[in-house]
C-alpha cells in the first residue's frame, strides 16, 4: 500500500460550511464512513454532528448535538440555526455514529460570503455570530458570540491625540433613543472603578446617526487614559452605557464579518504621550475575543 493511500485511509472526514446572514451554519460532511460492525456508507439514524465547547464542563452548556441526514452525493448534512444558542467561546466540531467514539472533523470548503459586512436586521433577541475556522492542528472549530445589545466597531482613526471611533448599535428596540442618553466608557482592566466617560458626538439633536439612528461616533482623548499610568502595560475596555442604569451596556467589538481572530490582523498606530512617569504610547487593538480596547504602555 502506498503512503498516499495510507494517508487517505486514515484522513479524518471533512466538513464544508455555508453561513447564512442570520448567523446560522450548514455543515456538509464528506469522505466519511461509519465505523465498527455496521461499517459502510449507510449513516443510520444515530449519526450526529457534535459541538464541544473548549474548556467547558460536561453538560448542556458544553455540548450541542445536531442530527446528520443523508443528502445527494453521499454527503451528510447538519444545520445549526441562529436560534440554537451557543455560549461564547471556541467550539470543536466532531461527528459520531451511535455509541461509537467521536471523530474530529477537518475543515473543508467554506462559503462565508454572507458574513462579509453583515448587517443584521432589527431585533431585540441576542445577536448570534458563528465563524468556522481551521485550528493549528488542522481541525475544524467555531468561534461563537452571543450578545445583546451589541456595539459593532467600524472605522477607527488615531489622530490629533485622540482615537476616533465609529460604529453601529444592534439588538435594542429603539436605537436612536438608546443612544440619545448614552455615553462612551473606557474601563481599566482589572480595575473597573477607573473609568473614562465621554459624550457621543451628536448629529443635530441626536447622538445616533444613520437612517435608523443606530450609528454612533465618539473621540477618546488618549492622553487622559495615561494620566494615572505608572508604567507597565494597561488595557482599557471600551463600552457604550445607556442613560437607563437598569439597561445593559454594550461592549464595543468587531464580530460581524468572516475573520475569527482580529488581534494579529487588524493593527493600528499608537500615539506617543508625555505621561507623568515617562513617555507612554496609547493605541487601539482587538482582544483575543475581538473586543475593542486601548493599550497604554512604555514608548
Amino acid at each position: 500500500m502506498s503512503d498516499a493511500s495510507t494517508a487517505a485511509e486514515f484522513a479524518p472526514p471533512r466538513a464544508d460550511c455555508v453561513a447564512d446572514s442570520a448567523g446560522g451554519l450548514t455543515f456538509q460532511v464528506v469522505d466519511w464512513a461509519r465505523p465498527g460492525p455496521a461499517a459502510g456508507s449507510d449513516a443510520g439514524p444515530d449519526a450526529a454532528l457534535v459541538l464541544v465547547r473548549r474548556g467547558a464542563d460536561p453538560g448542556p452548556e458544553g455540548e450541542v448535538r445536531l442530527p446528520l441526514v443523508p443528502t445527494e452525493g453521499g454527503r451528510l448534512q447538519a444545520a445549526l440555526p441562529s436560534t440554537v444558542p451557543l455560549l461564547e467561546g471556541r467550539w470543536d466540531v466532531h461527528m459520531v455514529f451511535g455509541e461509537a467514539e467521536t471523530q474530529r472533523l477537518a475543515p473543508g470548503l467554506n462559503d462565508l460570503r454572507s458574513l462579509v459586512d453583515r448587517k443584521p436586521g432589527p431585533s431585540t433577541s441576542p445577536l448570534a455570530v458563528r465563524i468556522p475556522y481551521p485550528t493549528k492542528h488542522g481541525n475544524l472549530s467555531l468561534r461563537s458570540w452571543r450578545r445583546t445589545p451589541h456595539a459593532e466597531a467600524g472605522e477607527l482613526r488615531v489622530q490629533g491625540g485622540g482615537l476616533a471611533v465609529r460604529g453601529r448599535l444592534y439588538r435594542v428596540e429603539h436605537p436612536a433613543e438608546w443612544l440619545a442618553g448614552a455615553v462612551a466608557e473606557a474601563r481599566l482592566r482589572p480595575e473597573p472603578s477607573r473609568v473614562w466617560t465621554g459624550q457621543l458626538e451628536r448629529n443635530g439633536a441626536n447622538a445616533g446617526h444613520g437612517a435608523d439612528g443606530a450609528e454612533f461616533s465618539f473621540t477618546l482623548p488618549l492622553a487622559e487614559l495615561a494620566d494615572g499610568w505608572k508604567g507597565g502595560e494597561e488595557a482599557w475596555d471600551l463600552w457604550l452605557r445607556p442613560a437607563d442604569r437598569d439597561a445593559a451596556p454594550a461592549r464595543l467589538a468587531r464580530i460581524l464579518d468572516d475573520v475569527p481572530d482580529k488581534k494579529e490582523i487588524f493593527t493600528y498606530p499608537a500615539q506617543v504621550i508625555a505621561a507623568a512617569h515617562g513617555a507612554a504610547k496609547a493605541g487601539p487593538y482587538y482582544t483575543v475575543n475581538n473586543d475593542l480596547a486601548v493599550r497604554v504602555e512604555s514608548a
